[in-house]
């Protein structure tokens, strides 16, 4: 089976978590012996994959975006024989030679709290519920996620199928060197987050609760806040600075792919307290990692994390920093979370995960009974 794959994300420079998507599932597409063609802009370093048996990279030239979604894409599909494709997106090329699959995380994309955007919303919203509706599948990451779009966008229940994200095999248990501390200024003891800086994220909460930790508690453990996120950064800095707790608040900027683990790893607790996910790969990836983890009980992290997290009430600063409180206070509590968090880990591995993915691949492909009109054409 010849796959196509959009494999923007995996541009240069570029973290996250649809890119980690993309890379095992290309992984598990390669283990089952399908030829993948990711398309990509020119120069994308594709290091990731390009090593994988039948994996190729196949560049289409800079444009504007919508030009190269319904034209220069659909056109290179028809041309290089693609049997399926598949976006990590919610939105793909209506018109296609082939069937297309398309991935909705979630649906913070169309109105997240902290952000308000009513017309850009509505239009979003038509283009994700069109997309969807032309699509031969969708996947979503959780059954919440599902029920999103089931709900919100009016897509068919039955077309739409859970295969939860991929949480590849580095994400184990590695001692945290004190190169890797050196190289992101990390002393002592730290409560980590990792990922962007979005309002959904709930940073600010997550650093108000800190600043009522007890002092002593402040002292032996720093607050790591990882990302790559910039321009959203400035914000935090500020608050940090209101709260006095500059010299206790660590940006590192981003992390190294390697190096996550070990963070992770060497971290006395992980918070993820976002305000809606669509699942919430940093709190799984830690508890790979061994770390305790508070997150949120909202979105998809309570059906990712099951018993093996302490959830809380991510609008209450209280709740959240009792929280953190008794997982630092209580090193039973903390081994008990460690443990549960490996043994849930072990529920995401290719074969529950992208490997469900290549198998819905071809199953759409062999169902597939032709385009109801033309895909554009070379000219």
């Amino acid at each position: 089976m010849r796959v196509g794959v959009d494999g923007r994300e995996l541009s240069a420079g570029v973290r996250t978590g649809i890119a980690r998507y993309l890379v095992e599932v290309l992984r598990a597409a390669s283990s089952a012996g399908c030829e993948c063609l990711v398309y990509v802009e020119p120069g994308t370093r594709t290091e990731p994959v390009d090593r994988l048996p039948g994996v190729t990279a196949r560049p289409i030239p800079t444009c504007w975006t919508p030009w190269w979604d319904q034209v220069l894409l659909p056109r290179r599909l028809g041309r290089d024989g693609v049997a399926v494709f598949l976006s990590p997106y919610y939105k793909a090329p209506l018109v296609a030679s082939c069937p297309v699959v398309i991935t909705i995380h979630d649906l913070y994309f169309i109105g997240y709290p902290g952000r308000r955007r009513p017309v850009y919303d509505a239009v979003v919203s038509r283009l994700a519920t069109l997309y969807a509706r032309r699509a031969a599948a969708v996947i979503a990451d959780s059954d919440w996620s599902r029920r999103a779009l089931v709900q919100r966008l009016g897509v068919e229940g039955t077309k739409v199928r859970t295969i939860p994200v991929t949480l590849a095999a580095a994400f184990a248990p590695r001692p945290l060197s004190e190169v890797v501390r050196g190289r992101y200024a990390i002393e002592g003891s730290y409560i980590l987050f990792v990922g962007n800086f979005l309002p959904h994220k709930n940073l600010p909460r997550l650093v108000r609760a800190y600043a009522t930790l007890p002092a002593p508690l402040r002292d032996r453990h720093r607050l790591v806040l990882a990302g790559a996120d910039l321009a959203h950064r400035p914000p935090l800095e500020r608050l940090v600075a209101e709260t006095g707790l500059a010299d206790r608040v660590v940006f590192p900027g981003p992390i190294d792919d390697d190096d996550l683990p070990p963070l992770y790893s060497g971290a006395s607790l992980f918070v993820l307290p976002s305000l809606v996910e669509g699942f919430g790969l940093p709190a799984l990836e830690a508890m790979a990692c061994g770390a305790p983890v508070v997150t949120s009980n909202r979105g998809a992290l309570p059906e990712v994390v099951a018993d093996a997290a302490l959830t809380v009430d991510p609008e209450s600063e209280t709740a959240l920093a009792a929280a953190m409180e008794r997982v630092l206070r209580e090193p039973d509590l903390g081994e008990r979370l460690s443990r549960r968090g490996l043994e849930r880990a072990r529920d995401f591995g290719l074969e529950r995960t992208a490997g469900r993915v290549v198998d819905l691949l071809r199953e759409v492909s062999a169902g597939w009974r032709g385009p109801s009109r033309r895909a554009p054409g070379p000219r």
